[in-house]
């Protein structure tokens, strides 16, 4: 019997990685349903080599057949249909927030790649995945790397170090590094991702997300989880456990691994998909501390999470939106942190927040970015 998989975010890059990572493991996973934003032609192309039963585009504008979902609404008929034992959320951004929780509460299993559901919402996401048996397996990383090494001891670790590549813009003056272009700020040195991510490494944004995440999904409190930056990202994240010793996991830059561990979690099938570590090809491994001055982004980021209830939502919607403006050429890159911060100082925190108070403060917070850089 094969496991159903619906992929949201079919055509992005981690939703392309998992059908690679599928394509090899025909024996053991059926790909039931697929859902784009707006890449008709390739959702199609897909869909065909698939044979996926449900298909979904969200971009109403977008080509499309006759037989597919359209809009919103099928992410979550995607993310609960009956034939899905795993929902891989590949989706970018606060989009993917809903999927999950009406997966959780149907009892999948979600492999997760969209970040922004916990920073949003950590504790209403764990409450639905209680309520309705379903469980998150991390698909990022530095924390499928935690994962992997916490595997077998529960509630041992005691401390998470996850490691950041420092971006293209790791060795810049900060003067440089307000008044970078996007064509340098997608120039990622290490990793190949889609557009608002590679912008997220760039300004250490995506690190601060990951730094919330494991908040949540290991239990640990913000002081137990520390960043380094290694450039060669080679080590995606060490766990010291309360008798003092340190795991690490280790190997070639590929979303392919953490992928297929999500899917299988926690067992490991064979794969030959990934290149085979060989530490002297690897090189000398190097670690440095984040330069807190040159990315604003990083501190205002896990200072959110700090704070908790809405104003992890208020910094991720910001970052968002100020990160669209840049991308579209109406800001400059220096920008990104001043609107972000502008908003997480502005914004009233709710504690204990309903689902309708993070929603509320992730429309406030763009409504405000989009006032101050227009």
């Amino acid at each position: 019997m094969t496991t159903g998989i619906a992929i949201l975010g079919s055509t992005g890059s981690i939703g392309q990685s998992t059908l690679r990572v599928l394509a090899r493991q025909r024996e053991r996973f059926r790909v039931v349903a697929l859902t784009a934003r707006g890449s008709g032609e390739r959702l199609a192309e897909q869909a065909k080599a698939t044979g996926a039963s449900l298909v979904g585009l969200v971009n109403g504008a977008g080509t499309a057949e006759a037989s597919w979902r359209r809009g919103t609404a099928c992410l979550v008929e995607a993310a609960t249909h009956p034939d899905v034992d795993i929902v891989v959320n590949a989706i970018v951004g606060a989009a993917g927030l809903e999927a999950t929780l009406a997966a959780l509460r149907a009892g999948k299993r979600v492999a997760l790649a969209n970040k922004e559901t916990l920073v949003m919402a950590g504790d209403l996401v764990l409450r639905a995945a209680v309520e309705g048996g379903g469980e998150i397996v991390p698909i990022d990383s530095e924390h499928s790397a935690v994962l992997q090494c916490i595997s077998g001891h529960p509630g041992a670790a005691g401390r998470l170090i996850l490691t950041a590549s420092g971006g293209p813009f790791r060795e810049w003056p900060a003067e440089r590094v307000r008044a970078a272009t996007v064509d340098e700020a997608l120039a990622h040195p290490t990793w190949r991702m889609g557009r608002k991510i590679t912008i997220d490494s760039a300004t250490l944004a995506n690190k601060a997300l990951e730094v919330i995440e494991a908040h949540f999904l290991f239990g640990l409190p913000y002081e137990a989880i520390e960043v380094v930056v290694h450039p060669q990202s080679i080590v995606h994240a060490f766990v010291e456990f309360v008798d003092g010793s340190i795991l690490a996991q280790v190997g070639y830059p590929t979303m392919e691994l953490p992928i297929l561990y999500a899917l299988t979690h926690p067992e490991r099938i064979p794969d030959a998909g990934v290149t085979r570590f060989d530490p002297v090809a690897a090189g000398a491994l190097t670690f440095e501390s984040v330069r807190g001055d040159v990315f604003p982004t990083f501190g205002l980021g896990v200072r959110a999470g700090r704070a908790g209830g809405t104003a992890p939502a208020v910094f991720n919607a910001a970052n968002e939106t100020a990160v669209a403006a840049f991308l579209a050429g109406r800001i400059p890159f220096g920008r990104i942190p001043e609107l972000i911060a502008d908003a997480v100082d502005t914004h009233t925190v709710v504690t204990n927040p309903t689902l309708d108070d993070v929603l509320a403060a992730d429309r406030w917070a763009r409504e405000r970015v989009e006032a101050t850089c227009s």
